[in-house]
C-alpha cells in the first residue's frame, strides 16, 4: 500500500466510452469478457459459434456464490474505469485506455463476479465499498493495489487509509505486479 502515490482525484471529462471495451485482441473470436469467463471457470463451459458460452461453473469471490449461467456474471474491472480515470487514466492516449479496459495479461485486474455485488460496487473505491464476503477482503485489497501499481495510478487519502486498514487484518500478503506496457 505504501508504494501507492497519493494524489487528488478528478472525474472531470470522464465518459465510459473513452475506454474501448471487450475487444478480441488475439483474433480468436472471443472478446476480453469471454476470455475472462473461460480463464476463471471452475468447470469449463461449452464454447459455441461466436464464442457463445453455455454450461460451466464459476465461483464469484466477492460473495462466494457459485454461478452456472455466464449471463449472470459481470466482468469487473477491480479498479473501475471511472476510478482509473480519476487516478491518472484521463491523461492516457486512447490505446492505453483500451489496453487497461481489456487487460488479460494481469492475473486479477478483470474478474468474473456475480452481477449484484459488482453493480453495488459501481465506481466506488475501497473507502466506499467492500465485497460482501469478508473472506474476500484480503484478496480484494491485493488485487486493487496491484492493479493501481501495475498501471501507475494514484490513490486518494481515504482510499489509501481503507487499504491500510484492510491490509492490517490480512495475513502476510505479497502484492505482486508487472508494470503495464
Amino acid at each position: 500500500m505504501d508504494q501507492l502515490k497519493v494524489a487528488r482525484e478528478s472525474r472531470a471529462g470522464y465518459n465510459r466510452d473513452k475506454f474501448k471495451l471487450w475487444v478480441d485482441a488475439d483474433g480468436d473470436g472471443c472478446d476480453a469478457r469471454e476470455e475472462v469467463l473461460l480463464a476463471e471457470a471452475v468447470k469449463k463451459p461449452r464454447q459455441g459459434k461466436g464464442c457463445t458460452l453455455t454450461g460451466g461453473q464459476w465461483k464469484s469471490y466477492y460473495d462466494g456464490k457459485t454461478v452456472t449461467d455466464p449471463s449472470k456474471l459481470d466482468i469487473d474491472h477491480v479498479v473501475p474505469l471511472a476510478e482509473a480515470w480519476d487516478s491518472g487514466a484521463s491523461k492516457w492516449p486512447a490505446k492505453r485506455r483500451e489496453a487497461y479496459a481489456n487487460d488479460l495479461t494481469a492475473e486479477r485486474g478483470l474478474v468474473a463476479v456475480s452481477s449484484g455485488p459488482n453493480r453495488a460496487k459501481g465506481d466506488k473505491d475501497p473507502a466506499e465499498w467492500l465485497p460482501p464476503a469478508k473472506a474476500a477482503y484480503c484478496t480484494y485489497a491485493a488485487d486493487w493495489t496491484s492493479t493501481k501499481l501495475r498501471w501507475s495510478l494514484s490513490s486518494d487519502t481515504a482510499e489509501r487509509a481503507a487499504l491500510r486498514k484492510l491490509a492490517a487484518g490480512c495475513p502476510t500478503t505479497t502484492v505482486s505486479f508487472t508494470p503495464a506496457p
